[in-house]
């Protein structure tokens, strides 16, 4: 892969408040739970950090120059610039790693965290995808 442009301060500190929050949650809960116990306690953290945050708000496709009735729901977005998807799986797996980078291919956001919650060690579960 080639180089990429440096990310924005206020993108690197939406990755670095979600990282942080998804840190608080797998310390208190551990692994072995469903996606969305994760998800809810996510958005408690972002919420208790003030930091604003949207939970599967459609995005609209747009596929060769037509607006379809067809949206994106990725789990959560913080701050416009930051698309987060949740994970309670026994490993992330490649299909994982593609659909996040479809997302912020077709959303025009530059940076992702794709976050499985069922590791023993959280930052073995945290995988940055940058585009």
């Amino acid at each position: 892969m080639g180089e990429h442009e440096p990310l924005a301060p206020e993108i690197e500190d939406s990755a670095r408040v979600g990282v942080d929050c998804a840190l608080k949650v797998h310390r208190n809960l551990g692994p072995g739970l469903i996606e969305s116990v994760y998800e809810a306690c996510l958005c408690h953290e972002l919420g208790k950090s003030g930091i604003p945050y949207a939970v599967r708000d459609p995005i609209p496709i747009v596929y060769d120059g037509e607006r379809l009735d067809q949206y994106l729901r990725p789990d959560i977005v913080v701050t416009s610039h930051l698309i987060v998807e949740l994970k309670a799986a026994d490993a992330l797996l490649p299909i994982h790693e593609a659909q996040t980078l479809t997302y912020l291919r077709i959303t025009g956001l530059r940076l992702a965290l794709l976050i499985n919650f069922n590791v023993i060690r959280i930052k073995h579960g945290i995988r940055r995808l940058i585009l």
